[in-house]
């Protein structure tokens, strides 16, 4: 499991909610609920956290839904034609 460093950590923010981040295994996770009132999680891939919400995230690379959609409503969405 790759370690964030503190110093990382400090200046690191949610880019939903602004909230600091705190590591929590291989997720980085938000100390303040997001807009559903959940706290949204983000992954650590290879020492890097993915602060994308999942749309922008190519697929492989995407966490289960379940992980970063909190306060996001799906409806919004459009699909690439």
């Amino acid at each position: 499991m790759p370690k964030i460093s503190p110093e990382l950590l400090s200046v690191l923010r949610c880019p939903v909610t602004g909230s600091p981040l705190v590591q929590d295994g291989e997720e980085l996770v938000t100390t303040a609920a997001g807009p559903s009132g959940e706290k949204l999680r983000y992954t650590i891939e290879d020492g890097i956290p993915l602060l994308l919400p999942p749309e922008l995230l190519p697929a492989a690379a995407a966490a289960p839904a379940s992980q970063h959609s909190a306060g996001r409503p799906d409806s919004g969405r459009h699909e690439a034609d």
